[in-house]
């Protein structure tokens, strides 16, 4: 599952079935108390009769003692706000059921049973997005982590593996299409207006993989030949009449993105798809990125819909990111799914690692290098240094979903990674192909993974596997040294207490480090070290004198690098140094050093202006650079962000780093005004496609224009409302409304409208809409964002409309981070009135208040004010309660 990537009222209330209990000490699920389930389930029939306010499901489960567990005389059958209609044994009534909780409890006598449960459900209420739920008039499912439970009982665990035959009926004219996992092997019409079809999945998959879709649906169809000659039929789903009526027409991208993703499993994991079919849908209510289940993967119409008018570069690098990692879960998830939800990066950090090396092939891998780092640099340092901090692989949990985090996924990945750096690629290839031989049909778990990687990569990752269990991200001192002819480097590495584990071990650290000849501007080759202690100290002969270190190039840890470095070396390595990455590191360490000695007050006017300089040199020389590609130019112009500009202090002060930074890129944009509105001019003549010269060449219009609209704002206003005019793709429209939304001119205001009206029925793109004010650098963005929240294309019940407000809102500094607490207020309202109606994408939330023991105190009191106010509030919702107490501690 892809977790998605980037109003002071609800416009309707919250059902009774739907409101969250009174909440009770929510239970605590502990790794080390994991036990194999009593009965295996290695079969199960549903029979659907769909209705979008009735849907009557009948279930039959193949039932037998697990040989490896002690015998236990009943069957415990999970359910979320089901009632049995009625229960069969052997097709016999029976009474010895009960409820407990929520979950059904059946008695057992034998070995081997076949047990009937007959329910009845509401798709129409379901605000939650969980289970069977409504959506635009079609019936859609999501059961990862826990949704199957609140469809019909089952053991709704990962480690119970079934083999599933689904029948589905309903009115033709309202449903269609009928679509379900695995291949369909009949269809017909009962004569009254009903039709019905049955669909089989041959592979054992847990109930969480469970997908079905019925609604009025079309497809756009193709075929694609798998490595053993296999034809696989392919289809791609979206409402027949959805949106503004085009959503057809922009699935070709995606559809493209799936025959290159399969091909290219196969080419680089030698992982063939195993089915007849292939079948994705696009969903406009989603609490997710998307969805793996086996043969129908379910997606946000976010990551599915593209066309050159309604989507920008990252849109359509977003929509083949997400549809090549939910199809590589067909291995890496479901194929070999994971044990127990405490394995969850098992499954996610490795498809990750496998979208971002299939991403990197395709396009720029220098680019998707550092746009991956920086998403983790974000996200998941911030995480991994505040409250809500965990292992990859966590402990505990109270709510399952909480733990769909950017730590389970993204530093999961890169720990993967660091194994693959450790082993070489072709070594890693061997390890992975023992890991899918040994595990295909299993549940696994992290050792599982780990232990295939130590025999077929022939590894010793002994210590390495403290990488699962420890939290916090590593912090490694680097000092060099030179006498003589020798370079020596100290290193030291440290990782800070997080809750629960005060005291940390050392971690393996593989570092990529090269020493360059400053005179010469070259290195004598890279080399990998692996750092395995506290402290080490690595010496290199043959430097006649002080060489520069390059260090993590590639970004080939997840640590934090602390070194003592001169301005001049950064300024010599963000010019010189041959690794992409490096050299981004380096233009980035010479912003981020200026930018926090500036809000720490320990500048004068000199030194300031020499930071500056050193600044404006380095920016001036990528401009200048005919070597590099306007991609990687436009990444050596980005700023670092303020999240990660507050992670480089102990407390920060969110205005301080507002100012500085804006003041630091409108100096930028005065200093560099000729340069940046000549590149902005040679940038405008390169015609639209999508090949890497002319996405750079959009990258680079946009950045001019930041820059010029910080530092000479008459400037930047013209060239923004010209470019938006002259827009002839969402890109280049985009990045233009972008900077006018953030100015007070005439020229905001015309654009906004224009943008409304030309795009209105359009849903993703009035998200955009929504976004750009959010997020944008205005002085009245509070007011700006209340007035939103009451507009009537604004709705809590559509979870990619909540996000495109409210979440860019969260990353405003001067807004969220308001001296009144205002920010604080409006977020904390959101969650309230969110809560009831949908638990999941309230809980998501929670965290950017929950930094708050990493602000300054006047904001951190405001911040922990407002979580307390959440806490108080009755009927929190399991999610949020978790989360509001974790980060209040």
């Amino acid at each position: 599952m892809d977790i998605a990537r980037t109003p002071a009222t609800p416009d309707g209330n919250p059902t009774m079935a739907d409101a969250a209990p009174e909440p009770k000490a929510p239970p605590l699920f502990r790794r080390v108390d994991y036990r194999p389930f009593p009965w295996q389930v290695p079969a199960i029939k549903l029979d659907f009769t769909l209705g979008l306010e009735e849907t009557l499901v009948r279930s039959e489960l193949t039932v037998r003692r697990n040989p490896a567990v002690d015998r236990s005389p009943t069957i415990r059958l999970n359910g979320d706000g089901l009632t049995p209609l009625s229960v069969k044994v052997d097709g016999e009534a029976i009474n010895s059921w009960a409820i407990d909780g929520d979950d059904l409890l059946v008695s057992l006598p034998g070995d081997d049973h076949r047990i009937a449960i007959e329910t009845r459900i509401d798709p129409s209420v379901n605000s939650q997005l969980m289970g069977l739920f409504a959506s635009c008039g079609m019936l859609c499912t999501q059961c990862e982590a826990e949704g199957f439970r609140r469809i019909t009982f089952f053991p709704d665990r990962p480690d119970v593996l079934s083999s599933y035959r689904v029948r589905m009926s309903g009115d033709k004219r309202i449903f269609p299409v009928l679509l379900s996992n695995g291949n369909l092997v009949d269809a017909g019409e009962e004569g009254d207006g009903t039709h019905w079809a049955e669909w089989h999945d041959p592979w054992l998959k847990p109930s969480y993989l469970f997908a079905l879709v019925a609604g009025d649906l079309v497809a756009r169809c193709d075929r694609f030949t798998t490595m053993s000659g296999r034809a696989v039929d392919l289809a791609i789903w979206v409402r027949a009449t959805g949106g503004d009526g085009g959503d057809l027409e922009r699935t070709e991208h995606a559809m493209d993105s799936l025959k290159r993703s399969m091909r290219w499993d196969e080419e680089a994991f030698g992982r063939e798809y195993d089915l007849d079919r292939f079948n994705i849908v696009a969903v406009s209510d989603f609490n997710m990125g998307a969805m793996e289940n086996k043969g129908l993967n379910i997606f946000n119409t976010k990551y599915v819909l593209a066309d050159p008018q309604t989507a920008t570069d990252g849109d359509f690098d977003a929509v083949e990111g997400v549809i090549a990692h939910e199809y590589f879960h067909n291995w890496s998830g479901n194929r070999v799914t994971c044990r127990d939800w405490f394995q969850l990066s098992l499954k996610e950090g490795f498809t990750v690692l496998r979208d971002q090396l299939f991403s990197a092939d395709v396009g720029s891998e220098p680019v998707k290098r550092i746009e991956d780092v920086r998403v983790l640099r974000a996200v998941q340092f911030p995480e991994d240094s505040g409250p809500l901090a965990h292992p990859i692989r966590p402990d505990s949990y109270r709510e399952i979903s909480n733990f769909y985090t950017s730590t389970v996924y993204n530093k999961g990945a890169e720990v993967i990674r660091m194994m693959r750096t450790i082993a070489g690629p072709e070594r890693f290839r061997q390890g992975c192909d023992l890991y899918f031989e040994r595990h295909d049909g299993d549940a696994a778990t992290c050792e599982d993974f780990i232990r295939a990687m130590e025999e077929g990569a022939g590894l010793e990752l002994e210590q390495f596997r403290r990488w699962y269990s420890q939290a916090g991200t590593p912090r490694v001192n680097v000092r060099l040294e030179h006498e003589g002819d020798m370079a020596t480097l100290h290193l030291r590495q440290s990782v800070p207490p997080t809750p629960h584990q005060p005291d940390k071990q050392p971690v393996p650290i593989p570092l990529r480090i090269a020493l360059f000849d400053r005179e010469s501007g070259r290195h004598a080759g890279e080399m990998l070290e692996i750092f395995y202690k506290e402290e080490a100290s690595l010496t290199y002969p043959g430097f006649a004198t002080r060489p520069v270190l390059s260090i993590n190039r590639g970004f080939s840890a997840p640590v934090a690098i602390e070194r003592a470095i001169s301005a001049d070396e950064l300024v010599f390595l963000a010019a010189r140094d041959d690794d992409p990455f490096a050299r981004y590191e380096a233009m980035q360490d010479l912003v981020v050093g200026h930018l926090k000695a500036a809000v720490e007050g320990t500048l004068g006017e000199a030194e300031r202006a020499e930071g500056r300089a050193a600044i404006g040199t380095a920016m001036a020389a990528a401009l200048a650079d005919n070597a590099l590609d306007d991609l990687m130019r436009g990444e050596l112009m980005i700023l670092p962000g303020h999240s990660y500009l507050a992670e480089q202090m102990e407390v920060a002060d969110p205005a301080a780093i507002h100012a500085e930074r804006e003041g630091l890129k409108a100096w930028l944009g005065g200093q560099l005004k000729n340069e940046l509105q000549a590149m902005h001019e040679r940038a405008s003549a390169v015609p639209y496609s999508l090949d890497a010269r002319a996405r750079g060449a959009r990258k680079l219009k946009t950045q001019a224009l930041v820059f010029l609209a910080a530092g000479v704002p008459a400037i930047g206003a013209e060239l923004a409302a010209a470019q938006y005019r002259a827009a002839d793709n969402m890109t280049d429209r985009q990045g233009a409304l972008m900077v006018l939304a953030g100015l007070k001119t005439p020229e905001r205001t015309h654009a906004l409208i224009d943008f409304y009206q030309r795009h209105k029925g359009n849903p993703l793109v009035i998200d955009k809409w929504f976004a750009l004010q959010a997020q944008s650098l205005h002085p009245a963005l509070l007011e700006h964002v209340k007035a939103l929240a009451g507009h009537p294309d604004f709705t809590l019940k559509n979870p990619n409309r909540v996000r495109s407000l409210y979440m860019p809102f969260t990353g405003a500094a001067h807004g969220f981070h308001a001296a009144s607490g205002e920010g604080y207020r409006i977020i904390a309202d959101l969650i309230l009135a969110l809560d009831p109606l949908n638990p999941h994408t309230a809980a998501r939330f929670v965290p950017p208040l929950g930094r708050w023991r990493r602000i300054e105190p006047e904001r951190a009191a405001l911040m922990r004010a407002e979580l307390e106010r959440i806490a108080a509030a009755p009927r929190l919702s399991r999610d949020t309660h978790e989360q509001v107490s974790r980060s209040l501690g």
